[in-house]
């Protein structure tokens, strides 16, 4: 780039390594491929400003990407404060003219402080992940507000908390939920949640898991993934929920379910994925076993009760492996809490393969054309991500698969038009 945008990042130096990491990541990404060589061709974004608050990595600098392509200015921030990949951010201010301000590591200050930044870029549009610029620039700087049209929301914790927000009269932007559409909730959450989440366990611990019992704290979508991969690996599989009908999901599924109390001396393994917070508290950590294993991978670092834990410790000795804090309590017992409590699958691994992010990031690209063309339309509220943006991608991702499907005949659609037998 000729011109350096704007940039707070851990070292620009390690731009050619980023690149390498991209383009690796960009081999298993044919569908957002192809919608990039479109914006390119029809500059859907053209004068547009998009903040975003992602997770900075391989598969999000290849989204980016596409933004650029399609005419938009782009400023990125962090969505969690271990998940950058510094030499990804390097290479998206060097060589794909992104601002980012994101570092490996930032404390909790700087986190918020890139926050405001992106956000007095004075965006159009704004792409999140966990609510957390809409919460800013409603809560904090509600002077950042004017010119923002609407933005998309990619995480189940983040679409919770914009429909709080919308029931209680506070949300005063259109957000769409692109989490919340069948190709998101199937690829990214259940199956790319599922295998990143035992890949950080793993990297983290490199623990055995055939033969031990894994309990899976929520059973939506990424629990459900979690368990399936878990028990593929040989594990018995605990699940814990409060949704009855998720619950007997889990029974007929052929899991045991239990109560949190109950699974807590069972498990060797603990990983909460419910999007709710205090999921492991007091109670629970006082009845595991020595050597119990403490992993996260809702959004927030709220899941696991971690001022209980640090109370409960006679001693913490940091880093006895990396992304790995061993609490010992006063009974000799260990416990072992991986990436401080957050993403595991981001703090000790590297997130979703990039192919399943391929689905997740074209959804999230073509949806925010859709918003572009169509703000003016929308109401302030959670929006739902248009059907045919869904199919397309689904169909876009078959075809790369050199996968066929039927299509119905027309007297099999004027039938389903119609109720008349």
């Amino acid at each position: 780039m000729s011109t350096v945008p704007s940039h707070e990042v851990a070292d620009l130096g390690l731009s050619a390594a980023g690149v390498r990491r991209v383009d690796w990541a960009e081999r298993s990404m044919p569908v957002l491929r192809s919608v990039r060589e479109r914006f390119a061709r029809d500059r859907p974004l053209d004068g547009l400003r998009v903040a975003a608050c992602l997770h900075v990595t391989a598969e999000t600098a290849n989204l980016l990407r596409v933004l650029r392509a399609g005419g938009a200015e782009v400023w990125l921030a962090a969505s969690n404060p271990l998940s950058t990949q510094d030499d990804t951010a390097a290479a998206l201010v060097t060589e794909y003219g992104v601002a980012v301000h994101a570092w490996a590591g930032m404390d909790p200050e700087a986190y918020d402080r890139n926050l405001v930044t992106v956000l007095e870029a004075r965006p159009h549009l704004l792409l999140d992940d966990g609510c957390d610029l809409v919460n800013t620039v409603h809560a904090a700087r509600p002077d950042l507000m004017e010119g923002v049209l609407g933005g998309c929301e990619q995480t189940t914790t983040g679409v919770i908390r914009l429909r709080r927000m919308s029931a209680a009269g506070e949300l005063r932007l259109p957000m769409v939920a692109v989490n919340d559409t069948a190709t998101k909730r199937m690829f990214d959450n259940r199956y790319g949640t599922g295998q990143s989440t035992i890949d950080g366990i793993l990297r983290a611990t490199n623990a055995m898991l055939a033969g031990r019992t894994v309990v899976v704290a929520g059973f939506g979508y990424c629990g459900r993934g979690l368990a399936e991969r878990a028990r593929g690996m040989g594990a018995r599989v605990v699940v814990t929920e409060v949704d009855p009908v998720k619950a007997l999901d889990a029974v007929m599924q052929g899991y045991t379910v239990t109560t949190m109390n109950e699974a807590a001396p069972l498990g060797d393994v603990f990983v909460t994925v419910t999007g709710n917070r205090d999921v492991v508290r007091a109670e629970h950590l006082e009845r595991m076993r020595d050597g119990a294993i403490l992993a996260n991978s809702g959004h927030f670092d709220l899941e696991i009760d971690l001022v209980a834990l640090e109370r409960l410790a006679v001693e913490v000795n940091r880093g006895v492996r990396e992304q790995a804090d061993e609490y010992v309590f006063a009974d000799g017992r260990r416990v072992l809490l991986l990436s401080e409590g957050r993403l595991v699958n981001l703090g000790a691994a590297e997130g979703h393969p990039a192919a399943v992010m391929d689905m997740s990031f074209a959804v999230q690209a073509l949806t925010t054309e859709w918003l572009a063309r169509n703000h003016a339309d929308l109401e302030p509220g959670v929006v739902e991500v248009p059907q045919e943006t869904d199919t397309e991608v689904a169909r876009l991702e078959l075809a790369e698969l050199g996968v066929r499907i039927d299509a119905l005949t027309p007297e099999q659609d004027a039938y389903l038009r119609s109720w008349h037998p």
